[in-house]
């Protein structure tokens, strides 16, 4: 499966590459789930189509039932669904020739497309569940909206420290109290994590920014000989624990309920957990602008928002949404409100500047 989030492999490979990717974004008629582009209606609309990219899987198929599907039916829209990495759909768009209306992406990833001058600049007027939904202010950008987030967090085996239980990041590097192997991410899955260093070294949530990069590889430095491995995609962190390689891993919130409905006994902690958002931006040029402000303004809603929650787990923006959700739903959730203070959010703009030379930093201290 691929997850709904950035996929960094590609784009850390291809934003700056652009031009390498136009021929292969020429060659590209079709990608994903969606048919040959035919572009139905002008710039401002007209057409009863919508191409939106997202990233397929289980996620997309949950994208399908609690999103697609239900705008159709209310519109008359037909939803057509691109699975194409970032690199590539940014050359079409610098060729005039976007393939896709609709963008579902990290709000990091539509920054660096924000960069590159590929997305529209929104109407707010034309979004009107921003408001009726109460989006967080901080979540609503000139190019982008939040949409959801995920949170990356601790995942432990419950049967690894007799009944103990981590409580924070100073207890993930605690191996002594908690003995066993760690996994970490490595570039490849996600951003570095630095903040987590920090936070086991003492630093306050609410003052990690900007990051002390120095102090965090000490204490990254601290735990090396007890990280077994790095981990670049989602699943991998739920193996690691399930054949007991280690016994705690940073993880995306979501895996963990698929991991115990294997019976894996394993449980999160979320105290400290780094949120990343994910948010909806229109291709520059769209061939359908008006049916995606549509599908955009559907999303977004309070109850639709609630039923994807409902069908994977996706932490709304909305905090109406959480409303519409039983106690058992919300609470499933790292973003229902009795969590919500525990984590904190990524500071995309420092990320953004020191993204590269961190990383760069990163590979060579994990050779080390």
């Amino acid at each position: 499966m691929r997850d709904a989030r950035i996929d960094r492999r590609l784009f850390l490979r291809g934003v700056g590459g652009v031009t390498a990717g136009l021929a292969a974004a020429t060659a590209l008629s079709a990608c994903g789930t969606g048919t040959s582009r035919t572009p139905s209606g002008s710039a401002k609309g007209g057409g009863k189509t919508v191409i939106v990219r997202d990233s397929g899987g289980s996620y997309g198929a949950a994208l399908q039932k609690a999103i697609y599907t239900p705008f159709t039916q209310e519109t008359g829209i037909a939803v057509k669904v691109l699975n194409v990495d970032d690199a590539p759909l940014l050359a079409q768009i610098k060729q005039g020739r976007p393939q896709c209306d609709l963008i579902n992406n990290s709000m990091m990833s539509h920054l660096k497309y924000v960069k590159q001058d590929a997305l529209e600049a929104l109407d707010p007027d034309r979004v009107k569940s921003v408001k009726s939904a109460k989006i967080p202010e901080n979540q609503i950008t000139e190019h982008a909206i939040g949409n959801s987030f995920y949170g990356q967090c601790i995942a432990y085996r419950t049967d690894a420290f007799g009944g103990k239980k981590p409580e924070s990041w100073a207890d993930f590097w605690d191996t002594k109290a908690f003995q066993g192997g760690r996994s970490m991410v490595s570039p490849d899955g996600d951003l570095p994590e630095l903040e987590f260093a920090l936070l086991a070294d003492g630093v306050p949530m609410d003052q990690l920014y900007p990051l002390d990069v120095d102090r965090a590889f000490k204490a990254l430095t601290r735990l090396r000989s007890n990280i077994k491995k790095f981990w670049d995609s989602g699943p991998l962190p739920g193996v690691l624990l399930s054949r007991e390689e280690v016994t705690m891993s940073t993880v995306w919130d979501g895996r963990i309920a698929d991991l115990q409905k294997q019976g894996v006994p394993v449980e999160r902690q979320l105290n400290g957990m780094r949120r990343q958002f994910q948010g909806y931006a229109i291709a520059k040029g769209a061939a359908n602008a008006d049916n995606a402000y549509k599908l955009m303004d559907f999303s977004l809603r309070a109850e639709i928002q609630a039923n994807l929650a409902k069908a994977f787990p996706s932490n709304p923006t909305s905090p109406l949404a959480y409303e519409k959700l039983t106690e058992d739903e919300r609470n499933a959730l790292a973003g229902a409100p009795k969590y919500y203070d525990k984590g904190f959010d990524t500071d995309i703009d420092w990320w953004l500047k020191n993204e590269a030379a961190v990383t760069k930093r990163w590979l060579e201290w994990a050779r080390g």
